[in-house]
């Protein structure tokens, strides 16, 4: 017998309630088709892509659980930590997307609900903003809120993130976008009350800059910087010897000549590569040395990452 439809109204995601008003019967709510995620919620239920990456694969399944959830969300709660970092496109380590991550405020109750870690917290504590028409924690509470969750790198990686002011490489335009919070917003947020991780909260910040692009990048400048190597420059554009603007580097050393670049899967494609090839050679003519660097490189063999750029700034200023 074919499967009797949903009334389009609906969506993807929806309240058991909002489906019965609408006549769907109790029969169709059993239907293999819909999951349950949630008490007094469905969804439609979508094939997984298995060919695409993990990370991809999560950040998918993560959405629909945010799509479900947010169909009951209890009225005054909001995302906060890892879920609200997620909507953000804050870069996040692998692993913290088990549970939704909802917050209120006091005196409201956290939720209890299976799949959900609720979070109270005191109101003047927290702002909130709308982010596809969902109530999420602020950009500085939600970089605070991080601090039960994350060690000291990533949480400098968040901060990073929320610094940031894109622009557009060899300044031949002004910059056009926003940071998502200032420094001084998110020490006021932390000043704010008692934040789980503290201890590492505040030197997080402290150690925050306003160039890197991504975690790779914060990772690599606090591993050589706490190697004892010079901080390096962030989001450095280079230029040839006549003036001319060779290209924008992730790091750099400019009083030695040496780039840092950092190799993410996006370099992998012939396009990419061909530019790499003609970037790299108008920096060798133009005397600098590139440093280029994978993930391995940063978050399983440090060491050698730091020897690879010493010994390059020795040879430069030798």
């Amino acid at each position: 017998m074919p499967r009797q439809g949903l009334p389009s109204e609906l969506g993807p995601a929806f309240r058991v309630s909002a489906a019965r008003e609408l006549g769907v019967g109790a029969g169709r709510l059993r239907g293999r088709d819909l999951v349950s995620r949630f008490h007094g919620t469905r969804s439609v239920d979508t094939p997984e892509d298995l060919s695409a990456e993990a990370w991809a694969r999560d950040a998918s399944h993560l959405r629909r659980r945010i799509d479900e959830y947010r169909t009951a969300m209890p009225d005054g709660s909001f995302f906060i930590g890892p879920t609200a970092a997620f909507l953000y496109g804050l870069p996040l380590p692998n692993g913290l997307h088990a549970r939704i991550h909802v917050g209120v405020r006091h005196p409201r109750t956290a939720s209890r609900r299976k799949g959900v870690d609720g979070i109270q917290i005191l109101p003047r504590m927290v702002e909130t903003t709308m982010i596809e028409g969902m109530p999420v924690a602020d950009a500085a509470t939600t970089w605070a809120s991080l601090g039960r969750t994350l060690e000291l790198y990533d949480l400098v990686a968040v901060a990073d993130a929320i610094l940031r002011v894109p622009r557009h490489p060899g300044g031949f335009r002004p910059a056009t976008g926003r940071a998502l919070a200032s420094a001084g917003e998110l020490a006021e947020r932390l000043a704010s009350g008692r934040w789980h991780g503290a201890p590492i909260l505040r030197p997080a910040l402290d150690r925050a800059r306003t160039g890197s692009s991504s975690r790779p990048e914060t990772w690599i400048r606090l591993i050589l910087t706490d190697a004892g190597l010079p901080e390096p420059v962030l989001d450095h554009d280079v230029f040839g010897l006549h003036g001319e603007f060779l290209g924008c580097s992730e790091l750099a050393y400019p009083h030695e000549r040496v780039a840092i670049e950092y190799e993410s899967d996006r370099h992998l494609t012939r396009a990419q590569l061909e530019r790499d090839i003609d970037k790299y050679t108008a920096y060798a003519a133009a005397g600098w040395r590139t440093i280029r660097v994978t993930g391995s490189h940063v978050f399983r063999y440090p060491r050698e990452l730091v020897r690879r750029v010493a010994v390059a700034r020795r040879g430069s200023s030798a």
